[in-house]
């Protein structure tokens, strides 16, 4: 069956004096629980410049981890982790209602991943990241919800003046702002000895791809690796709160599809 090890670290990092970054976990607590429902990693950071947003970080982390918890058995992930996602965005926009915080403005990113069989699957808005660390390289499994990301998909900018344009924290998407939100799905087939990394922008852009699959790549464990990201960010930078959570993947259980069904294969 599906066996993995995870931790997960945050920083205030040098300069905010709160930390808006939240994250959350669902773990099976049976070996049939783990084929029913799976497990569930979500990491949120709460936009800067807004009035709550630790709370609105808070809110969706909550809402994501025990709507997965109370999940049908046996749901697809697929149609699932989008599902979650709204709930999370009508909760977060809900909040910018209530009594206590009307004329107070609030928003977050949410990159979850569900794991189940040997799959992962991946839904996000905004700009927190998902990464597959696999042979020694980090790809990006998530595409930020950025100004800048579009117009690089435009053509209008490059990849190398992303990091310099003054636009580059520019969020097009967000929990909270509106009553409805569009998140982005993918789906993995995982393998045993895969390395998945769940981080806020605060890690990501202070580290290269290359930086993160080096760190990420250790034999130690998954506390330890994700202890490391996050003090390597802060040392570099530490201009914004830091988050990883890190998933190794330690053996999978290979399933067939039938019908978008899983379904064990013979041993």
């Amino acid at each position: 069956m599906l066996d993995i090890q995870f931790g997960q670290a945050s920083d205030l990092g040098k300069v905010r004096t709160n930390n808006e970054d939240a994250m959350g976990v669902f773990i099976p607590a049976s070996r049939h629980q783990a084929r029913s429902h799976g497990f569930l990693f979500a990491v949120a950071d709460g936009v800067g410049g807004l009035d709550l947003g630790e709370v609105a970080s808070a809110t969706a982390i909550t809402v994501v981890t025990k709507e997965f918890a109370k999940a049908q058995a046996g749901t697809m992930l697929n149609s699932l982790m989008p599902r979650l996602i709204q709930r999370a965005n009508a909760a977060v926009h809900d909040c910018t209602l209530a009594p206590e915080h009307q004329g107070r403005r609030m928003a977050t990113t949410l990159v979850a991943c569900a794991l189940r069989y040997d799959q992962a699957v991946i839904s996000h808005v905004g700009d927190s990241r998902c990464y597959l660390v696999r042979g020694g390289q980090a790809k990006q499994v998530t595409q930020d919800h950025t100004l800048v990301n579009e117009q690089r998909k435009m053509g209008l900018v490059t990849a190398g003046q992303i990091a310099e344009s003054e636009s580059r924290h520019v969020l097009i998407r967000s929990l909270g702002p509106e009553m409805f939100v569009s998140p982005d799905t993918s789906s993995l087939t995982l393998e045993a000895g895969d390395v998945l990394v769940l981080c806020t922008d605060g890690l990501h852009n202070e580290m290269s791809d290359a930086e993160i699959a080096a760190i990420a790549g250790q034999r130690k464990s998954a506390g330890e690796l994700a202890g490391e990201l996050v003090a390597r960010a802060v040392e570099i930078d530490g201009g914004d709160n830091a988050t990883a959570q890190v998933i190794r993947i330690r053996s999978v259980e290979q399933v067939g599809m039938y019908r978008g069904r899983p379904y064990r294969l013979p041993a």
